[in-house]
């Protein structure tokens, strides 16, 4: 870990680049060069500073940074990416006045990012933009089930190990039993205007395509091929036979034949944000809350084939982040900044695909992942796509411990330090039985009845306790934050859930770019 933080912070520091412009000396003219008078040199106005008394940054500042990064979820990330800012004169740093992000990157678990983000509050003068393009192609995407704790995890089926005496070789499937494959097209852009003071509007459209299938084993198995002679442990390919549970979902009739392979999406977003923070990234102070409603139509809602209006529908999003500073030095820099953020998203009127039920909604698109409930990108410690429901609760705390600030070079850094409690919750859950009863067409009218016809037992998979559906999956852990400049920063979080339902390790380790929220 410490080399991977020393190598980004020598490569920040090698490769940014503080674009400024020059003045041309003025050559003083005369008929007569002999009477030409050498100019006197323009004295250079004192640099300002900022609120901790460091120089202001100016112009353009850009480098190009690898793209190293890892998330126990994803994998081991490589690749390349460069975030371009303008500050203009620095007289709003540490905000900016353009911000461009590019990154292309690949991950060993074999999750692809292509990303562009533009955003600025000074393109369209009194207005906010904020555009995204971006293609996440997973082949092997996360797929626990319906209704968190309802649906049982038994990392036997997928724990794969050389050793047989570290696996249930009786009860073990396939290291893919809990993935399929997702390719995700998210194309947007939403604007910001000003109500009354720190009252703004939103305003949002964009489209987001899925392309969903069983997993590639082939791809996934590369040259070598699965021996259905040799025992399975000796070898890590995976069978091509073996069932996986969207499968098996797909079977019991829990996913229709409308959505199992995906579909286009164009949606509509609308609503107000209250914003009094002192800063966007990292702030120490303020309040950050936004309520809005998104319509999604579909395209298609089985893709390649017939348009379905059958998944039309309507969501509404609620959060509340809060930043209290709590201590000050003799300099009176904020060192201690207590961040929670609380959040729910829920399906008021329509049906949604099981596909977009784990796409976490925003006003803005600042991040490359909005999957939830679970993972780095919301309940940090639990597997990704844990919680797979209508409607879910969230809450994020925290305490943000400044430990240190310096300077090398022209750069600006601090290192800080965040223990943190993430927690989500159920509240609106699949109703199973309706479910098989729809996309049987009647000939099943109970998940039991489904599943026993396909030779599976229902205790196997699914809990008997109804009340397990509303379980809080909770996950603690302790962060690691190294800035620069402010905007940019190197963010490592290792946590660990409280019910090993929800992970089979002891914990998870994240290492990303910028604060969660």
């Amino acid at each position: 870990m410490k080399k991977l933080v020393t190598l980004v912070l020598a490569v920040m520091l090698v490769l940014p680049v503080a674009a400024k412009k020059q003045q041309k000396p003025q050559a003083a003219n005369s008929t007569n060069s002999e009477l030409s008078v050498k100019q006197p040199k323009k004295q250079k106005k004192p640099q300002e500073v900022d609120s901790l008394g460091r120089k202001i940054k100016t112009g353009w500042n850009f480098g190009i940074l690898p793209s190293v990064a890892y998330d126990a979820d994803y994998g081991f990330q490589g690749g390349v990416l460069t975030n371009v800012y303008y500050y203009g004169d620095g007289s709003q740093y540490p905000e900016y006045i353009h911000s461009l992000y590019l990154e292309a990157a690949y991950t060993t678990k074999h999750h692809g990012i292509f990303r562009f983000n533009y955003d600025s509050k000074y393109l369209i003068p009194g207005y906010r933009l904020t555009l995204d393009a971006t293609y996440l192609p997973d082949a092997m995407c996360d797929f626990y089930g319906f209704n968190g704790y309802q649906s049982k995890y038994n990392y036997r089926l997928h724990d794969w190990s050389k050793n047989p005496e570290k696996m249930d070789t009786a009860m073990y499937q396939t290291r893919v039993f809990y993935k399929y494959k997702r390719d995700l097209i998210r194309v947007a852009g939403d604007i910001e205007g000003t109500i009354y003071k720190d009252l703004k509007w939103n305003a949002g459209l964009g489209v987001l395509g899925y392309i969903i299938d069983d997993c590639d084993i082939k791809m996934l198995n590369g040259k070598d091929e699965f021996d259905p002679e040799k025992k399975h442990y000796e070898q890590k390919p995976l069978d091509p036979n073996a069932p996986l549970l969207y499968d098996k979902y797909k079977t019991w009739g829990l996913i229709g034949e409308d959505e199992m392979n995906g579909g286009w999406h164009p949606y509509l977003r609308a609503g107000i944000t209250y914003d009094t923070r002192d800063k966007r990234q990292g702030p120490n102070k303020g309040i950050y809350t936004d309520a809005f409603f998104t319509y999604s139509a579909a395209f298609n809602a089985k893709y390649g084939n017939q348009a379905s209006a059958g998944y039309n529908h309507l969501q509404f999003n609620f959060t509340f982040r809060h930043y209290v500073p709590c201590f000050k030095d003799k300099n009176g820099i904020n060192r201690i900044t207590f961040a929670y953020r609380l959040g729910t998203q829920n399906n008021i009127a329509g049906k949604s695909p099981f596909y977009m039920n784990n796409y976490m909604n925003a006003l803005f698109i600042q991040r490359v992942y909005y999957e939830g409930l679970g993972g780095g990108n919301s309940v940090r410690g639990m597997m990704a796509n844990r919680i797979l429901a209508n409607g879910f609760a969230f809450a994020n705390v925290e305490f943000r411990f400044r430990i240190v600030n310096f300077d090398i070079g022209h750069q600006h850094f601090y290192v800080g330090l965040n223990p943190f409690f993430d927690l989500g919750v159920i509240t609106q859950p699949y109703k199973l039985d309706d479910l098989v009863s729809l996309h049987t067409d009647g000939q099943f009218t109970s998940l039991k009845a489904s599943m026993e016809a396909a030779g599976d037992k229902y205790e196997d998979y699914f809990s008997t306790n109804d009340k397990d559906i509303y379980m809080p999956h909770m996950c603690a852990g302790l962060g690691l934050k190294v800035g620069m400049n402010e905007n940019f920063v190197l963010s490592c979080d290792w946590a660990m859930p409280i019910d090993k339902q929800d992970n089979q390790k002891w914990a998870n380790f994240y290492v990303k770019m910028g604060y969660l929220f």
